[in-house]
């Protein structure tokens, strides 16, 4: 039996994000150019490549895979933020 991902284990260290993305996903690649820019640390998690994280997306978003979500240091999760809700919650 495989382990189970869980959101901690992409729980952010503070001032950072954890961004769940697709290569092909539009909203992921604004938001990531925009907290770039900002000067926002974040760790990037294709959900496409990393086995089990498409499921834990799912979870947190009513059973669907929707992208970008994100993780933040206090464990809450926001799926497509904008700037300012990224800024305000780190």
């Amino acid at each position: 039996m495989s382990e189970t991902i869980t959101r901690d284990a992409f729980v952010p260290e503070a001032g950072a994000v954890t961004m769940f993305t697709t290569s092909w996903c539009g909203y992921c690649a604004r938001l990531k150019n925009q907290i770039s820019k900002a000067g926002v640390p974040y760790r990037e998690v294709d959900i496409e490549q990393t086995p089990g994280t498409a499921e834990l997306v799912a979870e947190v978003n009513g059973g669907n895979q929707t992208v970008p979500t994100l993780v933040f240091p206090d464990g809450s999760t926001a799926t497509n933020p904008s700037l300012a809700e990224v800024q305000s919650r780190i």
